[in-house]
């Protein structure tokens, strides 16, 4: 839907020592000529952390089809992976755009001809605003960030005035909460800035956004029915500035990360019922979950509506459950004391935000046969190592652990290429994600 991406230098770049976990042999290779050799996640060197190509189309599927049921837009938050390889397969997979989260990311991301972008922040600095003033002459680009205050608005015009903008840019009332992060904290609040920027020269009032995700972590009855209340408000406030809005454009109403998304689905749902009553098919009503594309194997897992696990689970069939699609690898370096190993993988490759890894399976190198790693956990982390405690069985020195990760935002930072492998039972290497942090 938002076109294609000029990803053509991906594969020109070439490897070099400097890239961790690369093989040896593929230094001096580009990206092309190396998947072109026929790799094997087995030579790569450890930690590393791999991503399952099977199961990320598995993944962009049942995301896509659930949203595509239910009416509504997805622009998946980029930030979570900043890899334009993986924004052109949710694009592929009807994504209206992609989410970012600051003006270098837009900067990025137009580098590669990204032409749909919601940046989910506002923009206050001059020398954003004039890149933006210049980046809006593309009459293609579909751009809207958000605002939560008047002073945030008259910042956005000053720069744009100076800098001459060619059109207005659109923008988003951001509705917060107490306790939560950014938005406007009550809805008189919001109001206040919505009439502001309709009444702007260089700023059009182009829906209501804001993140629920900041007001639980857990799908506690409490949490699930704060989730919901906020997101009312959201609907509420957006069929209040209905006379703001001018005759022409696209209206948005955007909320969901990955830990609610069904919860905002079920409100936007009652709400598109409602526009179909009177005839409104300007909004679109947009969810921006960026952490289903690998899921994961810890925060996600607990939390999701999408996972197996979870018992308040949005569906009944195995299909329609998101998978884990990545993992980390690490190598036991040391026994220093019964029931401890020491994994040669610590915060600079794994996250730890939200949960320690999780062992999964032991093998005596990455090309040997995996077997289930019980009574085992991650106990600590240090910047290299991991503290792996053992209950019920020994690993050998110089053995792999692979590894379930909490957490995919904090996981493709730490990393310039993740190698994918055809599936979790093909260690075939098929891609080289490369990430822009």
């Amino acid at each position: 839907m938002a076109g294609q991406l000029r990803l053509g230098e991906l594969g020109t770049t070439r490897l070099s020592p400097r890239d961790k976990g690369i093989p040896d042999r593929a230094v001096g290779m580009t990206v092309a000529e190396f998947l072109a050799s026929g790799p094997r996640l087995s030579e790569f060197w450890t930690p590393i952390v791999a991503l399952d190509g099977e199961g990320i189309r598995h993944n962009l599927t049942v995301m896509g089809q659930w949203c595509a049921e239910r009416g509504l837009e997805l622009m998946p938050h980029g930030k979570t992976t900043m890899a334009p390889s993986l924004w052109q397969q949710q694009l592929d997979a009807g994504c209206l755009g992609i989410t970012l989260a600051t003006t270098g990311q837009v900067r990025t991301a137009r580098s590669f001809g990204l032409a749909s972008i919601m940046l989910a922040n506002s923009v206050v600095d001059e020398r954003s605003l004039a890149y933006l003033a210049g980046e809006l002459a593309d009459p293609e680009l579909r751009f809207v960030c958000w605002a939560d205050s008047i002073e945030t608005l008259e910042a956005m015009e000053r720069g744009l005035r100076r800098a001459g903008t060619p059109r207005p840019v659109d923008v988003c009332v951001e509705l917060g909460a107490p306790g939560g992060r950014t938005g406007a904290r009550t809805v008189a609040e919001a109001h206040d800035v919505a009439r502001r920027a309709a009444a702007s020269d260089v700023l059009r009032l182009a829906g209501v956004s804001g993140y629920e995700g900041s007001l639980a972590h857990d799908r506690s009855d409490a949490s699930l029915a704060a989730v919901r209340s906020y997101v009312e408000r959201q609907v509420d406030l957006h069929r209040e500035l209905g006379e703001l809005y001018d005759g022409e454009g696209d209206l948005y109403v955007t909320a969901g990360g990955s830990a609610y998304p069904d919860v905002v689905a079920d409100v936007f749902g009652s709400a598109m019922a409602s526009d179909s009553d009177t005839g409104d098919s300007r909004t679109l009503w947009t969810l921006r979950s960026g952490a289903y594309i690998t899921h994961d194997d810890g925060f996600y897992r607990q939390i999701s509506p999408f996972d197996e696990g979870n018992a308040r689970a949005a569906g009944p069939a195995t299909a329609s459950r998101l998978r884990s699609a990545i993992r980390g690898v690490a190598r036991v370096v040391s026994h220093p004391e019964r029931g401890l190993a020491l994994l040669d993988g610590g915060k600079r490759d794994f996250p730890f935000d939200e949960g320690l890894p999780v062992p999964r399976a032991v093998a005596t190198d990455l090309d040997g046969a995996w077997a289930p790693l019980a009574d085992a956990s991650i106990l600590a982390m240090n910047d290299q190592h991991s503290y792996l405690g053992l209950a019920g069985q020994d690993v050998a020195l110089g053995s792999v652990v692979a590894l379930g990760l909490s957490h995919p935002c904090t996981t493709f930072d730490k990393w310039r290429y993740l190698p994918v492998v055809a599936s979790q039972d093909d260690d075939r290497v098929v891609d080289l994600v490369q990430t822009f942090f």
